[in-house]
């Protein structure tokens, strides 16, 4: 005999006693509480202050500033998706109190109260968490990885592209002046030869003006009249946004349209790690046991040149330096390991060919590489295999992109001529030289051997597992591929936003 099934009461109108309360309906544990108890630890009497005051009155900034958070821990990014979850979901409507700001509220919250604040927020919450014993700010792993800008990827501007322009101009610009010449040819009766080498607006203005004065009078090919009509109502005007564009380029090298301060980067889009060239920002993110303790963005494509500014910046958040540094070869240079040096931090930081070194064997066994070649500190002499002298010839100061100034030092045989190892040893016509940077030397040995020690073998291999497997959750795990928002000021309150939630989201865990 079939048994009879006996379903739980389902009554939509039944009435309780006491209404329900949303606090009964979120989970002790919930990551939702977590943030709610991280952020009413935090100080934000500046964010505060950034209320003018008078006319209606506004949205708690701290309650914003949990839903914000909380948001990006449950990966909503969107401000309408916010706004959504503020009406339907019970943790949203805990947190907030069931206050209903709208998407422009959220956005403007974000992108202009957050602006410039938001950092110190964070770092209140990365002394917290350091207090509780999850992380140090003693040791820390560095890496940077680019992140797609909200840009059009194909309305770009080109510093190459500019120079090209500019060079053009002045080409033709001496054509033009070059047929003047033919058409007088009598060279005391020409006038005084325009300035070719101020590509500006006015100059510019002025050498045509020039040109065509010559050329008053004289019967002109039609081809050129044409050309010096369209120079004199052309080429002011694209000279002048040629330097408005520079101004915005610095030492960039392009930009996007769209979101000026984004430079284009060769993004690895796909599990073949084939690149394509995107607008972007070059994340740089300092962790300690996979907590992020200091982000900075960077627009620059190499991460060589953002490491003291990044560092820099952890310093002044958190009125301390770090006892060690760990990095990969991409930070491994003279005016990076000097900084650190000087700041006393152990560097265990590779440089290029450090692998290579310790692997290949014809390279640690080549007698011809520069390395490798006897060196006597004392008479500042190197000697090539056959054991002839190369004497020092020429020092001279060579300075870097970022000002920094490295001393290099010539060397060169006195007779290579006739040698049975010149072919072997070296490929050029006269006799061999050498060009050794003394100091890079010596940091790269200090390098590597920080590097080969017991401790440098241990933070090498936590490094991977450490500050790449955040970027791993960042990208994969939470979604975040693409910035929402555009402009240096408003991407950086962003990637902090993501750096807070992937730090929260790790302690709830923990």
């Amino acid at each position: 005999m079939k048994a009879k099934v006996v379903f739980k009461t389902y009554n939509q109108s039944q009435l309780s006693l006491l209404p329900p309360s949303y606090d009964d309906l979120v989970p002790v544990n919930h990551p939702v509480r977590i943030v709610n108890t991280i952020i009413d630890q935090i100080d934000i009497a500046d964010l505060e202050r950034s209320y003018k005051g008078g006319g209606t009155s506004s949205y708690h900034p701290r309650m914003l500033l949990k839903v914000i958070i909380y948001a990006y821990l449950r990966n909503m990014y969107s401000s309408r998706k916010i706004e959504q979850a503020l009406l339907e979901n019970i943790h949203f409507m805990w947190l907030s109190g069931q206050s209903k700001p709208d998407h422009n509220t959220i956005n403007d919250f974000r992108g202009k109260r957050l602006k410039g604040k938001f950092k110190n927020i964070f770092n209140q919450v990365v002394l917290l968490l350091a207090d509780q014993g999850v992380l140090s700010l003693k040791e820390l792993f560095v890496d940077g990885t680019k992140i797609e800008a909200n840009a059009n990827r194909f309305t770009f501007v080109w510093g190459k592209s500019i120079k090209n322009s500019k060079e053009r101009i002045k080409k033709q610009l001496r054509e033009l002046w070059s047929y003047v010449e033919k058409v007088y040819d009598q060279e005391q009766l020409l006038p005084n030869e325009p300035d070719f080498e101020a590509i500006d607006p006015d100059e510019v203005a002025k050498t045509i003006d020039a040109i065509n004065d010559a050329l008053k009078d004289k019967e002109v090919d039609k081809k050129v009249k044409q050309k010096l009509n369209y120079a004199k109502k052309n080429w002011p005007g694209n000279l002048k946004k040629y330097q408005e564009q520079e101004a915005i380029l610095g030492k960039r090298n392009s930009y996007s349209k769209t979101d000026p301060d984004a430079t284009f980067m060769r993004m690895k889009d796909d599990y073949m790690q084939n690149g394509q060239l995107k607008p972007g920002y070059n994340l740089q993110a300092s962790t300690n046991n996979q907590f992020i303790t200091n982000y900075t963005l960077a627009q620059t494509t190499a991460d060589t040149t953002t490491l003291k500014d990044h560092l820099q910046d952890h310093i002044d958040s958190y009125d301390q330096t770090p006892e060690s540094l760990t990095a990969d070869a991409g930070y491994g240079s003279e005016e990076n390991y000097t900084d650190l040096e000087e700041k006393e931090i152990t560097a265990y930081v590779k440089y290029n060919y450090f692998h290579k070194e310790q692997r290949d064997k014809k390279h640690r066994e080549n007698p011809f590489h520069p390395d490798n070649l006897f060196y006597n500190k004392e008479t500042d002499t190197y000697y090539c295999p056959m054991g002839q002298a190369m004497k020092k010839v020429r020092s001279y100061e060579s300075e870097t992109t970022t000002g920094f100034k490295q001393q290099i030092h010539r060397y060169q045989a006195a007779n290579c001529k006739g040698c049975p190892l010149r072919g072997s040893c070296h490929k050029a016509k006269g006799n061999r030289t050498l060009e050794r940077n003394h100091n890079l030397i010596r940091l790269k040995e200090k390098a590597r051997n920080l590097l080969l020690s017991e401790e440098g073998i241990a933070h090498r291999k936590r490094r991977c597992w450490d500050v790449e497997a955040v970027f791993g959750n960042i990208k994969q795990n939470m979604g975040f591929k693409r910035f929402m928002l555009r402009g240096m000021d408003k991407v950086t309150t962003e990637i902090g936003l993501i750096a807070m939630a992937h730090n929260l989201r790790k302690f709830s865990i923990a």
